[in-house]
């Protein structure tokens, strides 16, 4: 299971699934002329509580206390005063201009100056200060948290409610609700709590640990992927920052000293005391549409300049996808004069598939409670390295009583029933009919009694050796965190009439170290030579020999007969360390196309077309930040933007098993991910390696072509099939994705949400002459000496799934038959 299948399993489930707020009310704020005032503050009058108007001028505002009138204000209009009921929905507010302020109006034209604006100079104070809040005061400092993680479904209407596809699922409605932000009805599914216990430090290097103490879950027994995929997406932000980071996309705060004034509107609206302090409510609002900005207000003290309370909500037009609301409000608690300190935070994400008011969606809620914070108790490194284990079935067997205890919010009836309801749910035959549909769908296997069948996305594929080839297979299947693991397929081709096979077997015997023991077998076709840097892995198989939509001569390809033996521990979290010994045969798959020929004896004309290879192999895996799920065997993960470092050396020995080389490889591989504040997020992969000895074109580095019709990772778009063959190379990528920067300021692009990428790739290496006389083989041994480069400009995000990518060859462009220019696609979900 993958974050694209937790991912995918969100945006389908809302096809097959009242508060108690004293007053409720929504409208549309309008001018005179009939136009919407966007970004108008409509506020409860004698209170606090308010929200500001959307884009479009509409808004929803409620409170569970009792309220008789609300103000709304803009600037340049009349701020007016309205009376209204408990529940009071459809409003129009129409705001006249103010007299005084009409050539002010067409001066700001919705922009509010900057130079002697009130309200910026006390961002100025809150910059300057921004140091002295909070945690950041002291040495050490530990917390307690609680954590709620909730899914709702969303826009519940009585059509849906009579719908034939919840027939036999009635009851799930009983729990309907509605969202004190959006004003929606809604229906808790889905509810995860957690208490933790943190520590950290800020000087001498900064630390952080957090224990787990307990969980409560709701629902089916693969929630722990839901609770992961939620955690992932609602990282932690500090509004104080530049930058907010939300599903791996950079929104400028409010707060942003680099960037807030240049993006957003402020005004300095309201005043009054919160909690015994005199405090400053500031307006804000963006300058532009489609950028990756919020619009709400916040509360900061008049002395120490720290925010006490601020709410924001993510722009409608900003550009991300399946996202149709983001909210956030962080209320902060006053320690003494001069410190606050975090003491909520919510976090509300509306996932949809289009952004239309009506469509339906799912609510994706996290609040996280803090308290009981102590500082300067001192804690050592060794406390700080050492690793809890999460996996304690104690945490997750808490009594009733406990939870009453230590929940820092209760929750309400429809939450509390929710774990009952899913219970329920769970037995209906028609819902797991649903749940089975949409899990072959994310994940690619059909879950059978305690097997899984599989991958169903591979079943078919085509080349020029194969022909059509049809595949079959499965791994075991205990609920995922089995300690061991088999799985295997076989294959048929039709065009050179042969069966294919692979299986392979893995054991976990310390799962404290995660020592494991694994071993396998692969006969099978196999397009070697499109990756620089290789593995041993038995059940690997490239898109190469696979795709079904392929450019030029697919006929290069090698049959590989493959065995290995391994075993891995890990020390630490995400640093692997792995020694493995393989034997290998290679030869070619296609004999009248494509040879793997090499010299035994040259003057005797004496050659061989096979390899025979025993292996021995040490690696090194590194992969800081990197998330996974699953305490098993084999595990999940939750993001791909985490670092890799992999360090491989492998010793081929001659004469065991009848070997045919003797020979040392080094290779290293390092791939980085970077966001790069409000211009998007790039990718950096370097690639370096070296094989010491003699040794024929199946041991050798082959340059990667990609001779398919997709944009595939670490490949080179406008190389073929062996063009390149080297034994020392060094290989760079670089690829970045503007996240629709500069198309969002284009009004013909603005609305289509496209995103632009550039990217560049090289590549160094040589080939000796001693390789280059033992090759008795068809392909020509030309190594990239001077640097081989390729450039490229995108499109991403067309349709929201699809991006076209336009490449040029930037050097080597006059050599025969050279392709100096294509166009390739590839699709993805994402943000």
């Amino acid at each position: 299971m993958t974050k694209k299948y937790i991912f995918l399993s969100f945006l389908f489930s809302f096809i097959f699934f009242s508060g108690f707020s004293q007053v409720k009310i929504s409208g549309v704020v309008k001018d005179e002329n009939n136009q919407t005032i966007p970004f108008a503050n409509i506020l409860f009058v004698g209170s606090t509580t308010g929200t500001v108007s959307d884009e479009n001028g509409k808004f929803y505002l409620e409170s569970n206390k009792t309220y008789t009138q609300i103000e709304v204000s803009f600037l340049g209009y009349e701020t007016k005063s309205i009376t209204i009921k408990n529940r009071e929905f459809n409003l129009t507010i129409v705001l006249k201009e103010e007299a005084a302020m009409l050539e002010q109006v067409f001066i700001y034209s919705g922009k509010v100056k900057k130079k002697g604006n009130p309200a910026i100079a006390i961002l100025e104070k809150i910059w300057a200060k921004k140091r002295e809040n909070g945690i950041y005061l002291f040495d050490q400092y530990q917390y307690n948290k609680y954590e709620k993680l909730e899914f709702d479904m969303n826009n519940i209407d009585s059509a849906m409610i009579k719908s034939k596809l919840f027939k036999g699922m009635e009851f799930i409605f009983e729990g309907i609700d509605t969202s004190n932000i959006t004003g929606k009805a809604f229906l808790p599914i889905f509810i995860n709590e957690s208490v933790y216990k943190s520590f950290g430090k800020n000087k001498d290097g900064k630390r952080f640990r957090e224990d787990l103490v307990a969980n409560k879950n709701s629902g089916f027994e693969n929630n722990q992927n839901v609770i992961a995929f939620i955690k992932d997406l609602y990282v932690d932000y500090n509004v104080y920052d530049s930058y907010i980071k939300i599903f791996d996309k950079s929104f400028v705060s409010p707060i942003s000293k680099a960037a807030g004034v240049s993006t957003y509107n402020y005004i300095l609206a309201d005043s009054a005391f919160i909690d015994n302090k005199w405090c400053f409510n500031i307006l804000y609002y963006p300058r532009r549409k489609g950028e990756l900005t919020f619009k709400g207000n916040f509360w900061v003290n008049d002395t120490t300049f720290a925010i006490k309370k601020i709410n924001m909500q993510a722009n409608k037009s900003a550009n991300i996808n399946w996202v149709k609301d983001i909210y956030i409000e962080q209320e902060f608690e006053v320690m003494n004069d001069s410190v606050f300190l975090l003491k909520r935070d919510y976090m509300m994400s509306d996932f949809s598939l289009n952004k239309k008011d009506k469509s339906k969606g799912v609510y994706g809620k996290r609040t996280t409670m803090f308290k009981d914070y102590v500082f300067n108790e001192k804690k050592s490194e060794t406390f700080y390295n050492e690793e809890i284990n999460t996996y304690d079935k104690n945490i997750y067997s808490k009594t009733d009583n406990y939870w009453r205890e230590n929940r820092q919010e209760k929750l309400n009836d429809n939450e509390q029933g929710i774990y009952k309801m899913l219970d329920t749910l769970a037995t209906v035959p028609k819902f797991k009919r649903i749940y089975n549909l949409v899990s072959i769908l994310g994940s690619g296997y059909i879950e059978m009694n305690k097997f899984d069948f599989g991958d169903v996305f591979s079943s078919f594929g085509k080349n020029d050796v194969e022909g059509w080839r049809l595949r079959a297979g499965g791994r075991t299947y205990l609920g995922g965190n089995e300690p061991w693991r088999l799985q295997g397929y076989t294959a048929y081709g039709f065009k050179d009439d042969k069966f294919k096979y692979g299986f392979s077997g893995k054991w976990m015997l310390n799962p404290k170290s995660r020592f494991t023991v694994g071993l396998g077998n692969r006969r099978d076709v196999e397009q070697i030579g499109v990756s620089l840097t290789t593995t041993n892995d038995v059940m690997g198989r490239s898109f190469a020999s696979s795709s079904l939509f392929s450019s030029g001569d697919n006929s290069k390809l090698t049959s590989i007969n493959l065995s290995n033996f391994f075993m891995s521990i890990e020390p630490r979290n995400n640093l692997n360390f792995k020694i493995g010994a393989s034997y290998r045969t290679l030869e070619s798959a296609s004999q009248e196309t494509f040879n793997l020929d090499y010299w035994v004896d040259k003057e005797n004309n004496i050659k061989k077309s096979d390899v025979s290879q025993s292996e021995l192999e040490f690696t090194v895996t590194y992969t800081p930040n990197r998330k996974t799920i699953g305490y098993g065997v084999e595990r999940n993960e939750v993001t791909d933007t985490y670092s890799t470092l992999f360090l491989n050396y492998s010793k081929g020995i001659k004469g065991l098993f009848n070997s045919d080389f003797d020979y040392q490889k080094l290779q290293l591989y390092y791939r980085q991910p970077v966001l790069i504040g409000g211009l998007g997020r790039m990718f950096a992969t370097f690639e370096v390696g070296k094989t010491f000895g003699e040794v024929p074109l199946g041991l050798l580095n082959v340059v990667p072509g990609n001779q398919s019709y997709f944009t595939i990772e670490n490949t080179y778009s406008l190389l073929d099939y062996y063009e390149f063959v080297t034994d020392t190379y060094a290989s760079l990528h670089v690829e970045h994705n503007f996240n629709g920067k500069f198309f969002s300021r284009i009004p013909l692009f603005r609305k289509l949400n496209l995103r632009e990428i550039v990217g560049a790739k090289a590549v160094w290496g040589e080939i000796s002459d001693e390789n280059i006389a033992l090759s008795a083989s068809n392909i020509n041994f030309e190594a990239p000496s001077k640097v081989y480069y390729e450039y490229s400009v995108g499109v991403g995000n067309i349709f929201k799934v699809f991006r076209i990518d336009f490449s040029w060859r930037g050097s080597y462009r006059d050599v025969p038959n050279a392709n100096n220019f294509a166009i390739k696609g590839a699709f993805g979900f994402h943000f």
